[in-house]
């Protein structure tokens, strides 16, 4: 169902209210809620919508080749041939959607006991928090995005920004809105920057639709779609195209015990594995589709050996030093499938996406100069299936969200006054995070601009705007 014709919300103003919280930049440590965000939630009706800041109107400095202009002019054929400036594209506005930096397990057992011969390693925040290394981590992108949009206009190159131009909100989960402030710190040096977040999981419309009960959707066309993107032979079939990958896995585990497979049906010939957990889709939360024990354990289990890569370990505790880098890269294959089968099925992807999609549009269309969302992998994931968007940062597999890792769209202004969109996705590489590498024109993050599916290049305001709003659907739709 299209939100163009039912949508009860206005995707044009970014005034909408909920109960949110509020914190600052300068005081990491405050939790309190209950304050509106200035520019709230899109997904609900709100109040009329706020005066907003006029566009800004210095030039972009990136090459952008479908928005660059040659200049013309007579003379001699050895006079140079200068390029006005009104030539040249003007960075009007970014929203970016970024997942929370590096993470310990979000819970323990990391795997089911008898799966890992030895204990995981001990990690020195608590579950799911954000860790010292990833703040650090995160606030050198923030200082290499600062440097990247003064150069383009966007920020000031002095002094703190107006208010009004920036909006920084994260979802309830701490390790977003740590995120959040680290990178305000790296954006925003000495400067006192709002940033807004939900005042509990209840509220956490936007972020998390699905288990906030803000959206549902069919639990049995969720999973049909799922399943219609399986190879022929399904799940078995699945598992078998990943069979080196989960030997991969099993040696770096050293699994498994017998007694792990003594509770389940098993030929005695058959060596005990992973493939005694179920590999069978599951019905999750919200009516999402789940990838079932098998696939979703080998997820989690790559995923905690790139956080523990990530968070600087020492190599023989990485994995208990059986895998190398190269190697936890593999793995993530996982973590790629989890979020294909669980995210970009058209019809799950509208309905965990439509919130953050809704609040991206519309703060696109007319709000602050730069906003910033930082939330979860899930987030990025849902978003990119939503509009069929691919990226892949050097050492992680194709669509593989990252750690930091963010997906954005600039509105940009051409020289004949259209207004354009691109759509990027920006992170630190494996490397750039363990070793905490200042980032520079001589070691950038990656960074790509993506097509963007149904929208010719260059993608005009009105063509996106209607292509994202065909794709929305309404709260219960």
């Amino acid at each position: 169902m299209s939100a163009a014709a039912t949508a009860p919300w206005n995707v044009r103003s970014t005034a909408g209210r909920r109960a949110w919280a509020r914190s600052s930049s300068s005081d990491p440590d405050v939790r309190s809620g209950g304050a509106a965000l200035p520019r709230g939630a899109v997904f609900f009706p709100g109040s009329p919508p706020m005066p907003l800041p006029p566009p800004s109107r210095i030039p972009a400095l990136v090459l952008v080749p479908w928005l660059l202009a040659a200049a013309s002019c007579a003379g001699h054929a050895d006079e140079p041939v200068a390029t006005p400036e009104a030539a040249e594209p003007k960075l009007e506005r970014v929203v970016m959607l970024m997942r929370h930096g590096v993470r310990p397990p979000t819970k323990a057992p990391v795997s089911p006991k008898g799966t890992h011969d030895q204990p995981w390693p001990e990690w020195s925040t608590d579950y799911g928090e954000l860790t010292a290394h990833g703040y650090r981590a995160v606030a050198l992108l923030g200082h290499w995005d600062r440097r990247r949009w003064i150069e383009e206009g966007l920020l000031p190159e002095e002094g703190c920004p107006w208010s009004a131009d920036i909006e920084i909100a994260a979802s309830a989960k701490s390790r977003a809105q740590d995120t959040a402030r680290a990178m305000a710190e790296g954006l925003f040096p000495a400067c006192s920057i709002e940033i807004a977040f939900p005042a509990n999981a209840e509220a956490d419309i936007e972020f998390h639709p699905l288990d906030s009960g803000a959206a549902r959707m069919d639990p049995q066309q969720a999973m049909a779609q799922a399943r219609e993107m399986l190879p022929p032979g399904g799940e078995a079939a699945l598992v078998a195209e990943n069979a080196p990958l989960f030997g991969l896995l099993e040696r770096a585990l050293g699994c498994c015990s017998p007694t792990f497979c003594e509770a389940g049906p098993r030929p005695a010939s058959k060596q005990c594995g992973l493939d005694a957990l179920p590999a069978k889709f599951e019905q999750g939360g919200g009516g999402r589709p789940k990838v079932g024990a098998l696939l979703g354990t080998a997820s989690t289990i790559s995923q905690t050996f790139l956080l523990e890569y990530l968070e600087g370990f020492p190599m023989e505790q990485v994995a208990w030093g059986r895998l190398s880098r190269d190697e936890i890269g593999e793995l993530l294959e996982f973590h790629r499938i989890k979020f294909r089968f669980e995210g970009r099925a058209p019809y799950v992807a509208a309905h965990a996406a439509s919130p953050l999609a809704a609040r991206m549009l519309a703060s696109l269309r007319d709000g602050a100069r730069l906003t910033l969302l930082t939330g979860h992998d899930t987030n990025i994931a849902d978003l990119g299936g939503l509009l069929d968007l691919h990226w892949q940062v050097p050492g992680y597999p194709e669509d593989d969200p990252p750690p930091g890792g963010a997906l954005g769209f600039a509105l940009f202004q051409a020289p004949d006054g259209e207004r354009l969109v691109r759509a990027f996705y920006r992170s630190q590489t494996m490397d750039q995070v363990r070793e905490l590498q200042p980032l520079g024109d001589d070691n950038p993050p990656y960074f790509e601009y993506l097509p963007i599916p149904g929208c010719d290049a260059p993608c005009r305001l009105p063509d996106f705007e209607a292509l994202v709003e065909s794709k929305l659907v309404a709260p219960g739709a």
